[in-house]
């Protein structure tokens, strides 16, 4: 081994641990292979199956904030300083509300995925927010059933939101203690956690600096496992969403979660909450970050897309202090930045536009939740008495890299909405564009998507001013 030994500290259910395993090594493999608990079951290894899901309890504001996360994604080291909760640990001596609706409505068959759903309804349960049946089947979005069925599923999920109605939710976690919902010794854990020391301090020269790592557990597991590995998740300056003088600055660290969440962000983009929702699974979306998302890459990577077209700037921290780049000058190749060594991305900051800026994103997968696009786009747009103003379009899939579309948000300005307009922007999109053929569609046919996806933005934004369909195209 060359990974740097760091202890790591945390609690599992009521059990204290303390252990120097690799800090890169995998959550899901330290609960079942070294302590031994397989309720905890080992599925698709890339935060798709949700098969592996376990609660991550955080101190927050002297108040433990739990949420589903899937233990193969999870870098060890990201458990130090927090509650984490696997199956065995909600043992009551009796079937507490997920177990009991998942049996009431033979919402179960071989049983593989079973402590999964537990898992995720759970944590559902623990938000500070009122459980609706809604809210309780999307809460097993990153749960994959292979042999039951859903709509039973579905019922148990329901069934948990009406056991759980007359919830508190400034105290979820001793109401469903005094309830019999959890183990008592939830409310010990406050404490326990105020006992270890949150900080881990970070690696000399680290290989890898980590927050959710939840691309890197997928593509570089391995790597991950036997490097040096600082951890950046519990920073606190890279965390949180604020507006200042005009500006939205998000730290790096910043989950998707919390972004649907934001009331700052509602404000300046309308539709954020269902724009993050095709990102990923709420399971994924608790652990995955705004930094992660920018420096993977990815040609196709979603905030980026959305980022793109905000003209965001990144801020970057590195051993000679801090840097702005652009984030459309950011993408040198693909899967290049111009990210240096042992530099950061810290915050990523945009422009709060005018109230009557709109904005729109839109994505074509081969499922419409918790999957990879073929190819996304996102608009910004500004109209005044009819007229485009400001007009930033960006797309990916299309591209080595996530691109802003310059020449054809460029058109668009001085122009007043009509089919003809967009379908001469089409032609300058065309241009810039150089997609190519591969597992998710062919270059003729993602050519296809992104003309469809332009004119979609439009139709969704000005329904009632545009006499257009997809096919005048």
């Amino acid at each position: 081994m060359v990974y740097l030994c760091q202890m790591i500290t945390f609690i599992l259910n009521n059990e204290k641990i303390q252990t120097d395993e690799a800090p890169g090594s995998s959550l899901l493999d330290f609960i079942r292979y070294e302590k031994g608990l397989t309720g905890t079951k080992t599925g698709c290894r890339e935060g798709d199956c949700g098969a592996c899901t376990v609660l991550m309890g955080t101190p927050e504001k002297g108040v433990t904030e739990y949420k589903s996360v899937v233990s193969c994604l999870t870098p060890l080291i990201n458990a130090h300083g927090k509650h984490i909760v696997t199956i065995e640990g909600l043992n009551c001596k009796h079937l507490i509300p997920a177990q009991k609706a998942i049996v009431d409505h033979s919402a179960t068959q071989c049983g593989f995925c079973t402590p999964g759903f537990v898992m995720s309804l759970t944590a559902a349960s623990l938000t500070a927010e009122k459980l609706t049946a809604e809210s309780a089947i999307a809460s097993v979005s990153g749960n994959i059933c292979r042999c039951t069925g859903y709509k039973t599923i579905e019922k148990a999920a329901e069934a948990v939101a009406d056991i759980l109605k007359d919830r508190e939710i400034n105290d979820p976690v001793g109401w469903l203690v005094r309830q019999g919902h959890l183990p008592e010794y939830f409310l010990s854990v406050p404490e326990m956690l105020a006992e270890i020391a949150v900080s881990v301090p970070p690696a000399e020269g680290g290989d890898y600096k980590i927050a959710g790592a939840t691309d890197l557990m997928v593509q570089k597991a391995e790597e991950i496992r036997k490097a040096v590995v600082t951890p950046l998740n519990d920073r606190e300056d890279l965390r949180g969403i604020r507006v200042t003088d005009g500006r939205c600055f998000i730290g790096a660290a910043t989950t998707i979660s919390e972004a649907m969440k934001s009331q700052e962000l509602k404000k300046i983009i309308p539709g954020t909450a269902s724009s993050l929702k095709l990102v990923a699974s709420e399971s994924v979306r608790n652990m995955a970050t705004f930094g992660g998302n920018i420096v993977n890459a990815s040609p196709i990577g979603d905030l980026t897309i959305m980022l793109l077209a905000l003209d965001s700037e990144v801020i970057l921290e590195g051993p000679e202090g801090e840097r702005r780049v652009l984030l459309k000058d950011f993408f040198l190749g693909y899967k290049k930045t111009d990210l240096g060594k042992n530099e950061i991305i810290k915050t990523v900051a945009f422009d709060c536009k005018p109230d009557n800026a709109l904005f729109s994103f839109e994505k074509v997968s081969k499922r419409m939740h918790l999957d990879i696009a073929s190819v996304n786009s996102a608009l910004r747009i500004t109209l005044k008495e009819g007229t485009i103003t400001q007009c930033s379009l960006s797309a990916g899939g299309v591209s080595p890299v996530p691109l802003l579309l310059h020449k054809t948000s460029r058109y668009f300005l001085g122009k007043r909405l009509s089919p003809d307009i967009i379908r001469e922007a089409n032609k300058i999109m065309q241009d810039e564009i150089s997609p190519i053929s591969d597992v998710r569609g062919s270059a003729e046919y993602k050519r296809l998507l992104l003309r469809q996806l332009m004119a979609a933005h439009f139709l969704k934004l000005f329904p009632e001013s545009l006499n257009l369909s997809l096919d005048m195209l």
